[in-house]
C-alpha cells in the first residue's frame, strides 16, 4: 500500500483526483488525496511558484512516509516556474518533461542530500485539465446539457493526434474551446460529470503523458 498526496492547482483538479482518479487507484492499492495549493479558502490557480514550492516542501517534511505528486496546468504557468521558460520553445513531448525535471531537481536540492527523490513525482498537465475530457467529446456535450456541441468538439479532437496536443493559446486552450461552443459548460460541475462518464481507462488510452503519470503512481505500490 502506498499513500500519495497530490498538490493541485484548483477545485476542478481536486474534485477529479478525489472522485475519479482516487477510486481507480485505490482498487490498485494506491491511495491518493488531493490538497489544494495555497491558503485554505482561496480559489486555486497555478499562481506563483513559491506558493507551490512551500506546500510541496511542507507536505514532504511533515510525513516522511508519504509520496507527493502535483497536478498543475502547463497553460497559464508563469515562466518563473522551474523549467517553464526553457520548455516554451521545446516540442510537445518535451515541454512537460522539462518542467517536471526542473521541479524535481529544485525540490530535491531544498530537501537535502538524504532526500529520497522517489517520494516526489511531479506532473504537469498538457495543456490543461480539460484536455483529458477530449478523450470523449460526447461526454463534454452531455455534461453541459448541449448534445449538439458534440459534433464540433469531435472535429477539434480529430484535428490532433492526442487531446494533450490541444494547445495553450488564449482562445484555443481546451477550456476556451469548450466554453466557446458549450455555453452551459461549468468548469467544476460539468468537468466532474464529464470525467466520471469518460473514466480513467479511456483517458489513459488517449493521453500518453497522463498515462505515464498514472503508471508512475501505481509503481509506488511495488
Amino acid at each position: 500500500m502506498s499513500r500519495i498526496i497530490a498538490i493541485v492547482e484548483g477545485r476542478t483538479e481536486q474534485t477529479f483526483v478525489r472522485e475519479v482518479l482516487a477510486p481507480w487507484l485505490g482498487a490498485r492499492n494506491v491511495f491518493v488525496e488531493a490538497l489544494l495549493v495555497g491558503r485554505p479558502g482561496h480559489k486555486g490557480g497555478v499562481g506563483s511558484y513559491p506558493r507551490a514550492q512551500r506546500d510541496i516542501l511542507t507536505t514532504l517534511t511533515r510525513d516522511c512516509s508519504v509520496f507527493v505528486t502535483t497536478m498543475f496546468d502547463f497553460y497559464g504557468m508563469p515562466t518563473s516556474w522551474p523549467g517553464r521558460r526553457q520548455a516554451g520553445g521545446a516540442n510537445h513531448v518535451s515541454k512537460p518533461l522539462i518542467v517536471e525535471s526542473e521541479l524535481s531537481a529544485d525540490i530535491a536540492a531544498r530537501m537535502g542530500r538524504n532526500f529520497d527523490r522517489r517520494r516526489f513525482l511531479p506532473y504537469v498537465q498538457m495543456y490543461e485539465f480539460e484536455a483529458l475530457l477530449f478523450s470523449k467529446p460526447e461526454a463534454i456535450a452531455e455534461a453541459a446539457c448541449e448534445p449538439l456541441c458534440a459534433k464540433r468538439l469531435n472535429e477539434i479532437r480529430a484535428a490532433f493526434d492526442s487531446p494533450e496536443m490541444i494547445n495553450d493559446g488564449r482562445e484555443t486552450a481546451p477550456s476556451k474551446r469548450i466554453e466557446k461552443l458549450c455555453t452551459g459548460y461549468q468548469k467544476l460541475a460539468s468537468g466532474a460529470i464529464a470525467a466520471q462518464n469518460i473514466g480513467i481507462a479511456l483517458m489513459l488510452s488517449a493521453c500518453p503523458h497522463f498515462r505515464e503519470w498514472v503508471q508512475n503512481l501505481i509503481n509506488t505500490a511495488t
